[in-house]
């Protein structure tokens, strides 16, 4: 619960001093000192907490993570409110910050969250923090991505994502430029690697032939599709909604001499036209923007346009839980996906088969999305300056933020990556008995 200063007031019966100039530059810090041990009471993780002055109010100097406060607001901020997006947008904005192992902080967040003081400690909690000067809040990001849009799932809300800039992306991602979860032998392989074994995984999924038809629902840079084109000899047209991502599909397309075998377009999948008929369908790490309630039409448009011996591989992460209000999923929505939802697999092929799918394999990778993201945090991390000059101080904190929390929860469970491999209902299935085809590297495709 939030409570306001007068509702303080008349539980302690007092006039509170909540000025900033009331209070000394040593009594704030003894005032957050004394904050921090309360909330901490108890707590047996190894992070330390740092205050403005330099304080070190909790743990040791050579925690794995020590969080600052820089602004004594921030932590009226954490008192008053308990709020994970306000928390977070003081992270963006530079009032708290994170030293070393930033996922540590979600372990943090965990014993917040489940903090349960007897009233006389919370109401001394909230009268010291009403002593804290508090925030000025102007909007946390200064290159728009706090902003809001009223579309849904529309080309202006994919560009929200993925039109940061290619720069940036090409930073942290591996050559190929792939911005899914790679596929690992192991936790030591390097990610170019994994990801191109992805990129091959899929295909022998699909049972790619020279000379089929494929459909890349969300093509990204253009990665799988030249993959299968190059390696598997097949037919691909590739379709997003961000125009930098088409722009260098295109470039990689023509660098590759594939624009005979490859088209990529700025096209919505609902917009496919009626004749449009593939041989196989693939959507990668698109499927999170679809939201539940258009599952019908995207699983009716895929299939309508699948051909009847054809294919379908859906590879999207997933959720436990559904896609519940909560303070994380107002700071996704506000911050990374303004249209993003994930569901539970089990409502992801209930709906493909309500489409008239049939499910031929499921298969997790939920562990493989943890080692990727890690990877890709690392690589960000390393790169931050050149990071922060091709997009600003902010978009580096929150990608960052956003990817280790991703990682943290992959790893945890709560969230998922499954790939779900269907066909027409009632056909004959062009897969064999056994899947040991696709567990089969086949170096002849990769000379193709």
């Amino acid at each position: 619960m939030a409570y306001t200063k007068e509702k303080l007031d008349s539980l302690h019966g007092v006039a509170l001093i909540g000025g900033p100039g009331m209070v000394s530059g040593d009594s704030l810090s003894k005032i957050g000192a004394e904050i921090v041990a309360k909330i901490l009471a108890g707590y047996r993780g190894d992070i330390a907490v740092r205050l403005w002055d330099g304080t070190l109010a909790q743990g040791n100097l050579d925690a794995p993570c020590t969080v600052v406060f820089r602004k004594p607001g921030a932590l009226r901020d954490l008192i008053l409110h308990r709020n994970l997006l306000r928390i977070a947008e003081s992270y963006l904005n530079g009032t708290i910050d994170v030293e070393g192992d930033l996922e540590s902080l979600f372990e943090f967040r965990t014993h917040l969250l489940n903090l349960n003081l007897p009233l006389g400690t919370r109401l001394h909690l909230l009268y010291l923090a009403l002593r804290l000067p508090g925030l000025s809040r102007h909007g946390t990001a200064q290159n728009g991505r706090s902003k809001q849009t009223s579309h849904r799932n529309s080309q202006a809300s994919i560009a929200y994502h993925y039109d940061v800039s290619n720069d940036f992306y090409k930073l942290w991602l591996d050559p190929e430029m792939v911005y899914s979860c790679a596929y690992y032998r192991d936790s030591r392989q390097p990610l170019a690697e994994a990801q191109q074994d992805k990129l091959d995984y899929l295909c022998r999924k699909l049972r790619l032939e020279p000379g089929q038809t494929l459909l890349d629902i969300g093509c990204g840079w253009g990665a799988l599709a030249v993959w299968a084109a190059r390696h598997y000899g097949v037919q691909v047209h590739g379709i997003t909604l961000s125009l930098e991502q088409q722009r260098l599909a295109q470039e990689r397309v023509r660098a590759a001499g594939l624009e005979d075998r490859i088209r990529i377009e700025l096209l919505d999948y609902r917009d496919l036209p009626e004749g449009a008929q593939y041989d196989r369908v693939v959507s990668v790490g698109m499927f999170e923007h679809v939201g539940v309630k258009n599952f019908p039409t995207y699983f009716g448009t895929v299939r309508r346009v699948l051909k009847p011996d054809g294919l379908f591989l859906n590879h999207g992460i997933t959720s436990e839980t559904g896609w519940e209000r909560t303070p994380l999923t107002r700071f996704m929505n506000r911050y990374i996906f303004p249209d993003g939802e994930l569901a539970r697999i089990s409502d992801v092929t209930a709906a493909m088969e309500l489409a008239g799918f049939e499910t031929l394999d499921v298969e997790s990778l939920r562990r493989h999305y943890a080692l990727t993201l890690r990877h890709w945090v690392r690589s960000l991390e390393a790169k931050r300056d050149e990071a922060i000059r091709y997009s600003s101080e902010v978009t580096y904190r929150l990608w960052k933020l956003y990817m280790t929390g991703c990682a943290y929860y992959f790893d945890e469970g709560s969230i998922g990556l499954h790939q779900v491999l269907a066909g027409h209902q009632h056909q004959l299935q062009p897969v064999p008995l056994r899947r040991d085809d696709i567990y089969t590297h086949s170096g002849s495709h990769r000379d193709k």
